[in-house]
């Protein structure tokens, strides 16, 4: 396992966004930037070798040309991190949010796929990403994956349970979030009932609000103020606020305004850790031309299918057979069929 490690502030202290990721490359396609602001890009991005660590032994890449990310991050908010939507927890970090992104040929839609965090999952015997041997356990709740085994280990268990191969892996950094979305201006969201959670101090009323970095950050992470107080409910806000992020990129046209496509690049590529295939300004651009014709429009933001675990009421488990039905439909490079929406745990799709 190599990983090149450049910003110390940057280990363990990620938080995802799949927009974020969505808007930085699409952002890097525009081109245009100068000799000097390219090296200062580059030089903020930080990889991780997933293949490496992973090996041979993983799911054959799609004969479609479809791809499929894993977008990830942890709920550490030690260090810099700290003050950040709901305090220090220690220095631990586990994968506070995780989506499977997957891309059809043509890159015209995608299918956004949020897997619960308390989700009890198989880990199979992996590789950490210190390159310790880690042994298959069963049970295990999704989100401590990454605590013990890194990047890598959770790489191992989404393809394990999906059968798909991770072409790529993005993480965002939790502070790193809240200064991205300050260079966007701001993201609009509309709420349809208020939200009062005093753990992520969100507090909104129903409406259309504008919020600031600090304001998102607690945004993606509120789940007490909305629905049940599980975390299914804040990965309907997450979901939510991915499309707003696409939708106001679209409408923003940065490009127009080469200061604030350089202040948003430089504040995503701060936050950026990829795969170490994907850890270049020249492949991230690549990669973004291929996604020009992808729109808020055509993306498809779903859960995986789960239902309460009957030992343990606080946790879900993958429904059956609608969690199989949901993966083949991608490996088919199909629509994901209504029957696979349906998670019991949830009320429905």
């Amino acid at each position: 396992m190599v990983r090149q490690e450049k910003k110390p502030r940057s280990r363990g202290r990620k938080i995802f966004l799949a927009g974020c990721a969505g808007l930085l490359v699409v952002l890097l396609a525009g081109g245009g930037v100068a000799l000097f602001a390219y090296h200062h890009l580059q030089g903020n991005i930080d990889t991780v070798d997933i293949n490496q660590a992973l090996g041979e032994d993983r799911p054959a890449p799609l004969p479609t040309g479809a791809q499929d990310i894993l977008v990830l991050g942890s709920d550490s908010r030690s260090g810099v991190n700290g003050d950040l939507a709901g305090g220090n927890v220690g220095g631990t970090a586990r994968s506070d949010t995780a989506m499977v992104v997957h891309i059809p040929k043509g890159r015209s839609r995608a299918t956004v796929v949020s897997i619960p965090r308390d989700t009890l999952v198989t880990r199979p015997a992996c590789t950490t990403t210190k390159g310790k041997q880690l042994a298959a356990a069963q049970r295990v709740m999704f989100n401590s994956i990454y605590t013990v085994g890194g990047p890598p280990c959770v790489v191992k268990t989404v393809e394990t349970m999906t059968g798909l191969r991770m072409n790529h892996y993005v993480e965002i950094d939790f502070a790193g979030f809240k200064e991205l979305v300050d260079a966007m201006g701001g993201v609009e969201v509309t709420v349809d009932t208020p939200i009062d959670d005093k753990y992520s101090g969100l507090k909104l009323d129903a409406g259309t609000h504008t919020l600031d970095g600090t304001q998102s950050l607690a945004f993606v992470r509120t789940r007490h103020g909305v629905g049940d107080g599980s975390d299914l409910g804040r990965i309907g806000l997450q979901q939510k606020f991915i499309l707003a992020v696409l939708t106001q990129l679209q409408r923003q046209n940065a490009f127009d305004n080469p200061a604030k496509l350089y202040g948003i690049a430089d504040a995503s590529t701060k936050a950026l850790t990829t795969d170490s295939s994907l850890g270049s300004l020249s492949s991230l651009a690549t990669f973004a031309q291929s996604m020009r014709g992808l729109k808020s429009s055509s993306m498809d933001t779903l859960m995986l299918p789960v239902a309460y675990d009957r030992i343990d009421p606080n946790r879900v488990v993958p429904a059956e057979p609608q969690d199989q039905q949901l993966w083949q439909a991608l490996r088919d490079d199909h629509a994901v069929p209504a029957a696979a929406r349906k998670s019991p745990a949830h009320g429905g799709s």
